[in-house]
């Protein structure tokens, strides 16, 4: 009787963490963006004058659809008008993760460009420090992206595909939180359903209007841009981190 106990126990024991720690490889992860426009239009002369306090702050909702090999980023769908519209863009990103693909839709200027690129790579230092994000531990993640720009993440090992907003990637598991250091721009998972989704939903829709290579699309605009201050911001923020 008490080896049969014995063993039972040590199958208990065995059994629990099995239990406890699920592995997600799908599913629909719903974000909430943050932007202070005081810290995006800073450059912009004395911001404070032309943007009042209570519009400050522009709140954007995305969702992250999911498999094993596939993810689709982009803005939610609503019917309500968008206040503020112009303030910040909304990408879509669509990444295979088995051939390396990535292929982003961009509005730049209300204009909507089509570009295929590779996966983008980061250098992340993961460190020891943790937070829960919607029910999920996460460890914390430093990109730095030049000598000025810090990236935090927010990764959960649960989560498997190594995913995140916008084309961030390449974490041991999902990113469900995501800042700049000053704080101007900040992302973080509302809600997250395991949930498998359409293959539609993770593809682009196929499209006649031109597809650029990310260089391709960056240097025809620096040459008619880049000379001027807010064209270098504009190069800046749509190709050098975002």
């Amino acid at each position: 009787m008490n080896i049969k106990f014995s063993l039972i126990l040590v199958f208990c024991c065995w059994l629990i963490p099995k239990l406890s720690f699920t592995q997600i490889s799908y599913g629909k992860i719903t974000y909430e963006r943050k932007t202070n426009l005081y810290k995006k239009f800073k450059n912009n002369g004395d911001v404070k004058e032309w943007l009042k306090e209570e519009d400050k702050n522009k709140i954007d909702v995305f969702e992250l659809f999911f498999n094993d090999s596939l993810s689709a980023f982009k803005p939610q769908e609503s019917d309500l008008v968008e206040r503020m519209s112009w303030a910040t863009t909304k990408n879509m990103v669509y990444q295979n993760h088995v051939t390396g693909k990535r292929f982003t839709e961009k509005k730049i200027w209300g204009e909507t460009f089509l570009m295929v690129d590779t996966i983008r790579t980061f250098k992340w230092k993961i460190t020891d420090s943790k937070r829960t994000v919607c029910g999920y531990q996460c460890r914390k993640a430093i990109w730095e992206a030049n000598d000025s720009t810090r990236i935090y993440a927010w990764f959960c090992t649960e989560l498997v595909p190594s995913i995140g907003p916008e084309s961030f990637v390449g974490l041991p598991g999902t990113i469900l939180g995501l800042a700049t250091e000053d704080g101007g721009i900040i992302y973080f998972a509302k809600t997250i359903e395991v949930v498998k989704p359409e293959l539609q939903v993770l593809l682009p829709k196929k499209s006649k209007q031109k597809i650029y290579k990310t260089g391709e699309l960056k240097e025809q605009i620096a040459k008619q841009y880049g000379k001027e201050k807010w064209g270098k911001i504009m190069l800046y923020n749509n190709f050098e981190i975002w």
